[in-house]
C-alpha cells in the first residue's frame, strides 16, 4: 500500500501538468460552451456507457452535425458499424434530447447552474428516467467533462485500482446511490491522504491503467 501510494505520487509529479491542462479544458466548456455543445458531451457519455471512452468519441464524431435535430433513423445509420449498440444508443439520445427540449427548453447550461448542491445536480441526471442510458458513473463523467469538480468516475479502471490498493473489498461497480457515494467517499479520503485533488487523482488513476489522459 505504501509503495503503491509512493508510486502514485511519483506518477502524479510526472503527469500533473498534463492532468491540470486537461481539467482546465473541461472548465472552459461550462464557461464558454452553448447548449448544443453541452448536449454533445451528454451524448458522449450516453455512448460511452457500456462501451468505452474511445467508442464514445468515435460515435459523437459520427453524429455531431445531427445531434441537435437528427431523426432516430439518421442517428442509427450513422452509428451502424461505429458503436456496439447502434440501435439502442440513438433511442437514448433522441429521448433525452426531446425531454430537454420540451421540459427545459433545451437550456442545459441554465439547468446545470440552477443546482446549488453538487449531489442534487448529479442526482438529476443519474436518477431522472428521462435522461436515458446513464447512471451515477456517467453522470459524474458528464459533469466532470464540462467543468464541475468533486465527482468520482468509478469506472472499471478506478475500481480495480482501489481494490488492488485494498481501499475497497470488491472491484464490482456499485449498484445503488448509497454504494456509489460510499466508494466515492473512500476515494476522496485516499485523495486527501495523498494530497492530490480528487479530480486530478481520478484522471491519474485512469491514465495509470490505460496509458492515456482522455476524457
Amino acid at each position: 500500500m505504501k509503495q503503491n501510494s509512493h508510486n502514485l505520487k511519483q506518477a502524479y509529479i510526472q503527469k500533473k501538468k498534463l492532468i491540470r491542462a486537461r481539467l482546465s479544458d473541461f472548465k472552459r466548456i461550462i464557461r464558454d460552451a452553448d447548449d448544443n455543445r453541452l448536449f454533445e458531451e451528454l451524448a458522449f457519455c450516453i455512448c460511452t456507457a457500456g462501451a468505452s471512452a474511445k467508442m464514445g468519441l468515435r460515435s459523437v464524431d459520427a453524429v455531431r452535425d445531427i445531434l441537435a435535430d437528427g431523426s432516430l433513423n439518421k442517428l442509427r445509420k450513422r452509428l451502424d458499424g461505429v458503436h456496439r449498440y447502434p440501435n439502442a444508443r440513438p433511442v437514448y439520445i433522441v429521448h433525452t434530447r426531446e425531454y430537454l427540449k420540451s421540459e427545459h427548453n433545451f437550456k442545459i447550461k441554465d439547468l446545470l447552474k440552477s443546482f446549488q448542491d453538487p449531489l442534487q445536480r448529479r442526482d438529476f441526471f443519474a436518477k431522472n428516467k428521462n435522461i436515458k442510458g446513464i447512471g451515477y458513473k456517467e453522470s459524474s463523467h458528464f459533469l466532470r467533462n464540462i467543468g464541475f469538480s468533486g465527482y468520482a468516475i468509478l469506472d472499471k479502471h478506478i475500481l480495480t485500482t482501489l481494490y488492488e490498493l485494498e481501499i475497497i473489498k470488491s472491484p464490482k461497480p456499485p449498484t445503488t446511490r448509497d454504494k456509489y457515494l460510499e466508494t466515492e467517499n473512500k476515494l476522496k479520503e485516499f485523495a486527501d491522504n495523498l494530497g492530490i485533488p480528487i479530480d486530478e487523482l481520478d484522471l491519474l488513476l485512469w491514465s495509470e491503467k490505460t496509458g492515456e489522459i482522455l476524457k
